[in-house]
């Protein structure tokens, strides 16, 4: 049986496969936003177990850790016809400014979704300056 090989269609396919894998979305996508006195970072994890995420804070660097295990389909009589999920292990981190009071984190995660809340810390808040009226105290004038 003759075989006959077409280079440009393999070449063809090697980059498509490469320009999908570069244009594929991030593993943990994330939307951040400010509400009130809050950082809020939502990351999307679908399918993850809560047990096997990691939050870490070492000075202005947040890290998510998750995992999400591949279906074993060695003892199984499973075929797959389609993985397009991706599976392992996903980091993710963000650089925190320095208004960020990181002392007192707080995470949830519901529904596929990790929210992460990071209260502003109190000296970055905004606040009044009291000015003191009246006095006796002259104004010397500058002189040139």
């Amino acid at each position: 049986m003759l075989m006959r090989s077409d280079p440009f269609r393999d070449l063809d396919r090697l980059t498509q496969q490469l320009w999908e894998n570069s244009v594929r979305p991030s593993a943990m996508p994330l939307d951040a936003y400010r509400e009130g006195d809050y950082f809020i970072a939502e990351f999307d994890l679908p399918g993850v177990n809560p047990e096997s995420i990691d939050i870490t804070v070492e000075k202005n660097m947040l890290s998510v850790h998750a995992e999400r295990p591949r279906v074993e389909t060695a003892d199984k009589d499973i075929e797959i016809i389609s993985s397009e999920r991706l599976y392992g292990t996903f980091t993710r981190q963000l650089f925190l400014g320095e208004t960020l009071d990181t002392d007192h984190i707080e995470a949830e995660y519901s529904d596929g979704v990790l929210v992460v809340r990071i209260p502003v810390a109190e000296t970055s808040k905004p606040r009044k300056v009291h000015i003191n009226a009246g006095g006796s105290k002259k104004r010397t004038p500058i002189s040139a």
